[in-house]
């Protein structure tokens, strides 16, 4: 079943198809086959005794096999403008039920659980073959890559910090208004271990203020500069209302990869990080990252899912 959701092309080709074959294949879309038969997209599930799709009109079964084919070409298109090798996987519809996510054996601080801290990981549990882009600070601002993934229809999550944004706060809003999660990297990326937790908080805490008052929500995610923290940073990070402190597990830049397991390789759930930079810092643009991002988890089998969708 995961291929009718991770293969554009054999999805096309079923719906294609009259009579029951068509039905079947529009029945695994919509029921989310992928997910192990579960709910479908919309996190609903069918009545006992129903499957989705089954009194559908053949008039809407083809209206439906054309919206698809017109979205498969248009991604198509996209990755030919954008230079891709392949077209990007489609990942699985959101689960219904969100996994429980640990903090990674090694990156605990004193009393963790026991305080009820924000969990910190690097690799979100689930069987399928996602990833999760991530990218943190804001300096760049490069027109392109809001264009490129917007286009690609490529979700990512992004942590900021105030003091490289503030200088044009309108482009993340188009980020926020395309869907794409702001989350908190403090105000002004210190090295948090260093500082008093009355200070880490100001940081955390600001942080949270300036996203809510910019753009409208309050994150619950918080990603510590540098990947450093100690007991206070997720004691402030609480205090302030974030309920999770995701890491990674990789990084791509515009030219290469790094890794933090000893594979150097990638593997479900992992929570990739980039940076906003250009080459004034990399030898390549943001685009330049996303094409090599892209390149790799598709040539690897892996769709990129939303990492919000996922907590």
């Amino acid at each position: 079943m995961r291929s009718v959701v991770q293969n554009d092309k054999k999805t096309v080709r079923r719906v294609r198809l009259r009579g029951g074959i068509a039905v079947l294949a529009l029945t695994a879309i919509a029921s989310g086959c992928a997910q192990g038969g579960g709910p479908g997209p919309d996190g609903a599930r069918p009545a006992p005794g129903q499957q989705p799709g089954q009194d559908l009109p053949e008039g809407a079964l083809h209206s439906y096999a054309d919206k698809l084919r017109a979205d498969y070409a248009d991604r198509v298109a996209a990755a030919k403008r954008w230079g891709l090798r392949k077209v990007p996987l489609r990942a699985p519809a959101p689960p219904a039920r969100k996994p429980h996510i640990p903090t990674r054996d090694g990156f605990e601080v004193d009393d963790h659980e026991d305080l009820g801290l924000p969990p910190v990981f690097t690799t979100v549990p689930t069987r399928h073959k996602v990833v999760f882009l991530t990218i943190d600070d804001g300096a760049e601002k490069d027109p392109a890559f809001l264009r490129m993934t917007t286009e690609l229809k490529i979700p990512y999550t992004a942590f900021l910090s105030d003091y490289l944004i503030k200088d044009d706060y309108g482009y993340f809003k188009k980020m926020r208004d395309g869907g794409v999660g702001l989350n908190n990297h403090t105000l002004h990326h210190p090295y948090l271990p260093g500082l008093s937790y009355e200070r880490q908080k100001h940081e955390i805490c600001g942080m949270q203020d300036v996203i809510e008052e910019r753009y409208g929500k309050r994150p619950t995610l918080f990603r510590p500069p540098y990947g450093s923290y100690n007991r206070d940073t997720l004691r402030a990070a609480e205090a302030c209302g974030v309920k999770y402190a995701p890491l990674w597990n990789a990084e791509v830049f515009a030219d290469h990869w790094d890794y933090r397991e000893w594979d150097r390789d990638l593997h479900p759930g992992d929570i990739v990080l980039s940076h906003f930079r250009g080459r004034d810092d990399w030898k390549g643009t943001m685009p330049d990252m996303i094409r090599r991002f892209l390149n790799k988890v598709t040539e690897k089998g892996y769709a990129v899912a939303r990492l919000e969708d996922y907590l």
